[in-house]
């Protein structure tokens, strides 16, 4: 197989037809756009299965994907013309939406610190971490920018060319695919809090969902026992390695590198207990998200 991008954790090869490409998800990890100079045993698979598991959902939900199946561990997938100028290639073959479509379910992680900043307003501004939001909270960010940023409804509108009315099918294919998330998640002891997905266009100009989402990687989930008895926010995610470079000043130290345009601190690796957790973690979220042993 050829390689046609090596990225910080996945690798994407040439499929045997010209428009597939497949995905192979490693054990590597990243936080903070910092690749860890560790590997987390089975977290590739765990990711790609639980891909695949949402990607028959949205099948179910009569949403259409970029998905083509599994072979062996890897994901087959059409292949999706990346353009920072989308509008060039509309209707002639499958693009990319430059753009990261979250939903927030509770009060956590980036959005808990904008609010300690005073940067969230309204009747959020007074709510704190672990607090249920009254509804889905929806926000987009730029996708093919060196760095993320959220932006506003009209700018993602302008830059992923998007037609009247398709800002709101994005939002709601979200919506619905969250709902069946969020009832299989409780189902099985677990609290889905956030997550992020991205979109692409058929060559047909349809929307479709494609890259991945629902996984340890890009979803947040807590231990719902363990919330409702205590309070406790028990990360049932990637979330659960991002704490310990928190806890020990490196994301402090990151972030504050990138302020002062400055060269970056190297990540240390993950101590072996933490590697063995976060493997653990992650064979569990897959088998309480998906009902199926691992």
């Amino acid at each position: 197989m050829k390689l046609v991008h090596k990225g910080s954790v996945k690798d994407i090869y040439e499929g045997d037809n010209p428009n597939e490409l497949l995905f192979v998800f490693s054990d590597r990890i990243s936080v903070y756009d910092c690749p860890i100079p560790s590997e987390v045993p089975h977290k590739g698979e765990v990711v790609g299965r639980c891909a695949a598991h949402w990607f028959e959902v949205c099948k179910e939900l009569g949403f259409d994907t970029h998905y083509l199946g599994m072979q062996d561990k890897a994901m087959r997938v059409k292949k999706v013309a990346i353009e920072a100028d989308p509008a060039k290639l509309k209707g002639s073959v499958s693009t990319l939406v430059p753009l990261e479509c979250i939903v927030r379910h509770y009060i956590a992680g980036s959005f808990a610190d904008r609010i300690k900043k005073g940067k969230i307003a309204g009747e959020y501004a007074s709510m704190k971490t672990g607090d249920k939001m009254p509804a889905p909270y929806f926000e987009v960010s730029t996708k093919l920018e060196p760095v993320d940023r959220l932006i506003d409804f009209e700018e993602a509108t302008r830059i992923a060319a998007l037609e009247e009315g398709e800002m709101e099918t994005l939002r709601d294919m979200c919506l619905k695919i969250d709902e069946v998330m969020n009832a299989q998640a409780a189902k099985n002891g677990l609290i889905h809090v956030d997550g992020k997905k991205e979109f692409g266009r058929n060559e047909n100009g349809g929307l479709m969902v494609v890259d991945v989402f629902g996984t340890p990687d890009e979803d947040r989930f807590w231990d719902a026992s363990r919330f409702e008895k205590t309070g406790e926010m028990v990360d049932m995610s990637k979330e659960f390695v991002r704490n310990h470079y928190v806890e020990i000043g490196f994301k402090d130290e990151v972030y504050e590198a990138r302020a002062k345009g400055i060269e970056e601190p190297k990540i240390p690796p993950m101590p072996e207990s933490l590697i063995k957790s976060a493997s653990e973690i992650y064979i569990d979220l897959y088998e309480r998200l998906t009902g199926k042993t691992f």
